[in-house]
């Protein structure tokens, strides 16, 4: 049983979907997951519905799962074990170790060398940049949210090229329409989920401001969160698409 989105997503990548029971709210990738059984969302489970599936083994994430689900869970006889994906690296380290829990080390290997395989390329090509443009990235509206130095976003953006305007201590800042304006974005992106039409929104507010680098040079752009927020394999193609965005000219999309 997967007790997270994202778990949900690394079984799924590593062909053993078969094996899931049930899975938590918002386990929407791939589609397929959305019609497996529901047992609450990863940080209110539902501890009725998980007995009841009988699963042999339950995935957690340290950060989210609660402890004492987890606890009782163990209680009951039913293994836990917890994964802590904090970046790139220890997301390729959880894909390595659920694959070995699930005795799919040949795919966990193979999917965990592909990933490395394009972050060098990434890093390569950026490499050969010499520049980084200042990059904020919007996660929030309404106060304005950009992501910290602690964060997967963070570490994607100064990977793909980019400097984050938003990098510091606090793992998800707060910001003024005017601290923005002072920061002088040359990219700005947003994230959207679900309320696209919002975000669509607030990137026609930030229109307004044709002075700021990222509007003048129509550098303002709208991204689903899901390829930067969840520990998963997808991260790195949202590391690939924030090159394109941050370095349009060095990403050779043919290859």
């Amino acid at each position: 049983m997967a007790l997270a989105p994202s778990i949900t997503e690394i079984i799924y990548a590593l062909d053993q979907e078969n094996l899931l029971k049930g899975v938590t709210l918002y386990s929407d990738f791939p589609p397929a997951a959305v019609s497996l059984p529901k047992v609450g969302s990863y940080v209110q489970l539902n501890l009725e519905k998980i007995v009841a599936l009988k699963p042999d083994l339950c995935i957690a994430i340290k950060d989210g799962n609660p402890r004492v689900v987890a606890r009782r869970l163990e209680s009951l006889n039913i293994p836990v074990y917890a994964v802590d994906p904090r970046n790139l690296e220890t997301v390729m380290q959880t894909v390595l170790e659920i694959g070995n829990l699930l005795n799919a080390d040949q795919q966990a290997q193979l999917l965990v060398q592909r990933m490395r395989s394009r972050v060098l390329k990434v890093e390569s090509l950026v490499a050969t940049a010499g520049y980084r443009p200042r990059v904020f990235f919007q996660i929030g509206i309404s106060p304005i949210v950009s992501v910290g130095t602690d964060t997967f976003i963070h570490e994607l953006i100064v990977l793909a090229g980019g400097k984050n305007l938003a990098q510091g201590p606090v793992a998800y800042p707060r910001f003024s329409r005017e601290q923005v304006l002072i920061l002088s974005p040359e990219v700005f992106i947003i994230t959207s989920m679900a309320r696209a039409t919002v975000f669509e929104k607030v990137k026609a507010e930030w229109s307004r401001w044709p002075d700021m680098p990222a509007i003048r040079d129509d550098r303002i752009f709208l991204v689903d969160s899901n390829f930067f927020d969840r520990p998963t394999p997808r991260l790195v193609d949202g590391l690939e698409l924030l090159v394109k965005l941050i370095h349009p000219k060095l990403f050779d999309e043919t290859q």
